[in-house]
Order: C-alpha cells, then structure tokens, then sequence
C-alpha cells in the first residue's frame, strides 16, 4: 500500500518539510510504499530523498501538507484513491496589510482554497485544536488532531554554538523569542516589554530575537526604530537573525526565560522546543498557543507590561516559581514525544482505510 504527500516546496530545515521527511520514515518503517513530492525541491532536500511532484506514482492515500495556495488543491481534486489534508495555517492576511500586497492576496487565496477542500478529503487533521475547528468552521466534517511529529533526540547531547554561547553567558538575564520577524508575533510588543523592564525592574537586560524577517524588512526595521526611541540597545533588543542549529540550542540553554507576544500561531513549535529545553515560558494566550501549552508555562490573556516585566523578573529569579513552571512543562512535552505523536498518525491513517 503507498502513502505519499504533497507539498509546495522542500526545504531542510523548513519546519514543515522536515517533518514530512519524518512522516516518510514512520510510513516506510511500517511497511508503507511512501515518498515525499514539492514542487520546489532545493539541493539539500533532494539529498533527502524529496522527489519532484512530476515524478510521484498512483497513491492509495495521498496526505496534502496545507499552508499556503498551490496548484496542488486542484491537482488534488484529480488525484486517485483516498485524500487527507494536514493544515498547518493560514496567517489572516489582516496582518500583513501595509507590509506586503503580495502576502495579503497569498493569504486570502489560501483561506478560499482551504474552503473548496471540504468535500474533496476523506479525512482534514489540523497540528493543533485551534486549527482543527478552523478546519470544521470550513464545513470539514471528519477532522482530527495531529501535532507536529518532531525529533527530540535533536535537542539532547547536540553541541552548542561557541560564538553564540560565549556572546549570552556574560551574565545578564536573556529573554528568549523564537519566529519570523512577521507582524503577527508582535516583535513591538517585545520591544514594550523590554522598554518596561529595563525602567522598572532592572536595565540589566538582553532580548534575543531569533528569525528571519524574509520580505518584512521593513517591519523589522519599524520595530528596531522603537526600540531605539524606547533608549534599548541593540545589545539589549538583539536581532539575531537565522541562525544555525547550534547557535539555537546555544540560544535556548544560555537564556532564562520564553517569551512569546505573538498574536497569531497556528502550533509554535519553539515552544514545545523551550519545553524540551527546560526554559520557563511566558506567552500571549492567542491562537493555538493554549493548546499547545496546556497547563504548562505561564498564560496571559492582557498585556500589561509593568506586571509582565515583574513577572519576568520572577520567573528569572525565583527558584522555587521557575521548578515549578518546569515541572509543568516536562509534564505537558510529553504529548508532543515522537512515539504519541507516530501512533496518532498510524491511527489516522488506519481510519482513513476503515
């Protein structure tokens, strides 16, 4: 029996890309025929075995990855055997107005999309709850669950970045965000956040922002020009950019605290990597972001910055509150382990053939 699936592009280290790599590897380790197939296939996933969408053969279950419009909803349309659908979001394009025209049609083509898939797929799976009901607000009517399969042997005895670490470990408290430099994260609100701290709490303060702005420089370059205004240093709001793998982990265990302002998530896959870390959380309770937290870490449903700057500091300080937090967190990573999350796949995939 052949399981494949489709994707718009392949690129390693793409979240989405990675994990149908993952996805492959689970399949053909039951005995499954299963390739990976994009339309864009760079260098380094060709050497990871993603084949051109040209190239795929007749499946009996085809499972469609569905971030962004693509000439795949209608290739799907025509597609034999039976159709699943993994969503993995769609960003409102309400976002992205006055940043990029472009974005904001992509956007708003991909929601249209996602609407006329309804009664095409057997089954629709969302990475998290909130992306399921979005999946059942579309008229979907046989949905499901299926976080993010991911690696957890990635995150343990890796080596860190020694540039990277040896830049965080001079002793200031290090105040963590991971994610594209888009409008939905709310990096100005980061940026509030660090204004408050360093005036009320301590000026003895980094936040390390980790992610590529992509075709939001000008976001960006908005968000640095507050942050000037504001009197923080670009050694006190630090855009990293993208960076390595070993200079994340580097990132990860030199700093102190998560925090995610983010207005917008459809899984957010730092914070599931933040738990595995043993770094507390502190997020906007937005999106998928409770779903994928749980009990874990610390919500917050407003933004007030002077009780979020002392909360900060707490969470930094306060030895008893920060074993606490992780605790909570070792608990709730659990359901993100890599052995649930394959026998979740395999169930669906077991119903979809039922």
């Amino acid at each position: 029996m052949r399981v494949d699936q489709w994707l718009p592009a392949a690129h390693r280290g793409d979240a989405i890309g990675d994990e149908a790599i993952r996805i492959r590897e689970v399949l053909r380790a039951r005995d499954f025929a299963s390739d990976v197939h994009a339309l864009d296939v760079d260098d380094e996933a060709a050497a990871d075995g993603v084949l051109a969408f040209e190239d795929r053969l007749e499946a009996d279950l085809t499972l469609l990855h569905f971030a962004l419009p693509s000439p795949l909803t209608e290739a799907l349309r025509a597609a034999s055997g039976k159709k699943a659908l993994i969503y993995h979001n769609i960003t409102p394009p309400d976002f992205f107005v006055g940043y990029d025209d472009e974005l904001v049609r992509i956007a708003s083509a991909g929601a249209r999309e996602l609407a006329s898939l309804s009664e095409v797929v057997d089954l629709a799976l969302g990475d998290s709850e909130f992306n399921r009901r979005e999946l059942e607000a579309n008229g979907f009517e046989r949905t499901g669950v299926l976080p993010i399969l991911m690696d957890f042997e990635d995150f343990v005895g890796q080596s860190s970045g020694e540039v990277m670490e040896a830049l965080l470990s001079d002793g200031r408290p290090n105040f963590l965000f991971v994610g594209r430099v888009y409008p939905n994260k709310r990096f100005e609100d980061l940026a509030r956040l660090a204004f408050f701290y360093k005036k009320y709490v301590s000026e003895d303060v980094r936040f390390v922002l980790v992610g590529k702005a992509g075709r939001m420089e000008r976001y960006q370059q908005q968000v640095q020009a507050l942050a000037d205004r504001w009197g923080l240093r670009p050694s006190e709001f630090l855009f990293a950019g993208h960076v390595s793998f070993p200079d994340l982990l580097s990132c990860y265990r030199c700093s102190d605290l998560f925090i995610s302002m983010s207005e917008h998530e459809g899984f957010c896959v730092p914070l599931v990597e933040s738990m595995l870390m043993d770094l507390p959380i502190m997020a906007f309770a937005s999106a998928a972001v409770p779903d994928t937290l749980g009990e874990a870490g610390i919500l917050f449903h407003e933004k007030r910055y002077e009780e979020l700057a002392e909360m900060a500091h707490l969470l930094t300080f306060d030895e008893s509150l920060r074993e606490s937090v992780i605790a909570s967190q070792r608990q709730r990573v659990e359901r993100f382990h890599p052995e649930r999350v394959t026998a979740d796949l395999l169930g669906y995939v077991e119903e979809v053939f039922s």
